[in-house]
């Protein structure tokens, strides 16, 4: 009896013995890991900042004119898994664009629409000529004054084809004027000049006037559809294969719309955020751009295209029966031509961001507007306090570009190559 307890004895010391190896073994950290043995994440999208002096990726300089607020309310739309492994590739959850010399070379297009604007006032009886109404929106501007430049591109075109119509008026009306009593214009008295122009702004048509500017938006979507970059077509649709879960969307300061566009764009667009859609927030940002002291804030359009594509997100996913809810947090990638608007803006609310400096062929005209170049556009009715301003945001924008292309050919890459951490 004793030997066989000594034994049963020995046996369970052995067993003991090894399950503590086993546990051991099963406890051990490898090196490098953190305290819960889960390695540290791969990316950040656009976590919140532990603190106001540490915003996202970007750290503006010290103070200087015009610098780009980095507001760390942005940050809660998009959040980084604390349990993502490193090796995991990044998910493109959206992908926004802008679109004019994004998509297409803007000048043709606003000759085009200009042409047609100006055939458009000939048939109701007009005569101008294209560049009328871009000298008039600079008036307009002007007259305006600190107000002039929160003005949307629609409301200065408006009031440009208002004012061309009523200078046509007047000039018809003084003529008249002139020849029953019989003089020269420039002899009519001041009453008579006054009753005139008077006449002149009453009889202007609202209907006309709305008539003649949708003819001009009309013509710059068809003139956008047969001026897009030849690659741009072939690259959504790549871009559509690789990331069949994107929401894919448009981020502009003015009309245009893809959604629009049928015959090209339209397919491959799941909304579009126009600076025009929020009066009160275009307002406030361009008066601080038109003001040097000023500090321009850029995120509320971005805010907007988030939400937005993060509602259509969660409608895409409703649809879906097999979600991985291990899938990598989504990564929002912006696209477009503009320093300080593209990347900046959307930069600051926490998207990787990729700078299309396309090669000469393209015809892009933002980066000719600045020294060394100061090549202005014809159609551009920006000041030149404006101008100098938006020069200060494109310096500081430099460092938050992620991703710089010369070729649309080259941008599923360099959406890859964000996604892949490279």
């Amino acid at each position: 009896m004793r030997i066989l307890l000594v034994a049963a004895l020995v046996g369970t010391l052995s067993i003991r013995h090894h399950v503590e190896a086993f546990s051991l073994q099963m406890n051990a950290k490898p090196i490098g890991s953190s305290s819960d043995g889960i390695p540290p994440p791969f990316r950040a999208v656009a976590v919140a900042p532990p603190s106001t002096s540490s915003l996202l990726r970007f750290q503006p300089p010290p103070k200087s004119v015009l610098s780009l607020r980095l507001a760390s309310t942005a940050t809660d739309v998009l959040q980084t898994s604390p349990t993502l492994s490193e090796t995991k590739q990044g998910t493109l959850g959206l992908l926004t664009f802008d679109l004019d010399d994004t998509l297409y070379p803007i000048d043709p297009v606003l000759n085009d629409a200009n042409n047609v604007f100006v055939q458009k006032m000939a048939e109701y009886g007009y005569s101008i000529n294209p560049q009328d109404i871009v000298e008039a929106g600079k008036r307009i501007r002007e007259s305006a004054g600190k107000n002039g430049v929160a003005m949307s591109h629609t409301e200065v075109r408006l009031e440009a084809i208002r004012s061309e119509m009523e200078r046509n008026m007047l000039e018809k009306k003084l003529a008249e004027c002139a020849e029953d009593w019989a003089t020269e214009v420039k002899d009519l008295t001041a009453p008579l000049k006054a009753s005139a122009k008077k006449w002149a702004k009453s009889a202007v048509s609202e209907t006309v006037v709305e008539s003649i500017y949708s003819a001009w938006e009309r013509e710059r979507h068809h003139s956008a559809e047969r001026h897009l970059y030849p690659e741009i077509i072939t690259a959504l649709q790549k871009i559509r294969e690789e990331h069949p879960d994107v929401v894919i969307g448009a981020v502009t300061d003015g009309k245009a719309n893809p959604m629009l566009m049928v015959f090209s764009l339209a397919p491959y667009f799941d909304f579009c955020m126009s600076w025009e859609d929020d009066a009160a927030g275009r307002t406030e940002f361009y008066k601080e751009l038109g003001n040097v002291d000023g500090n321009a804030d850029l995120q509320w359009i971005y805010k907007a295209a988030i939400e937005k594509g993060k509602e259509i997100a969660d409608a895409k996913k409703e649809l879906k029966k097999d979600v991985d809810m291990e899938d990598a947090p989504p990564v929002w990638i912006h696209v477009g031509d503009d320093l300080a608007y593209d990347v900046g803006g959307s930069a600051s609310c926490g998207a990787k961001t990729i700078l299309l400096d396309l090669d000469d062929e393209y015809h892009q005209t933002a980066k000719l507007r600045f020294p060394p170049y100061n090549n202005i556009p014809a159609w551009n009715t920006a000041s030149n306090d404006e101008i100098a301003n938006r020069k200060a945001m494109n310096d500081e924008a430099e460092s938050m570009v992620d991703k710089r292309v010369s070729r649309l050919s080259m941008l599923p890459d360099a959406i890859a190559e964000i996604l892949n951490n490279e």
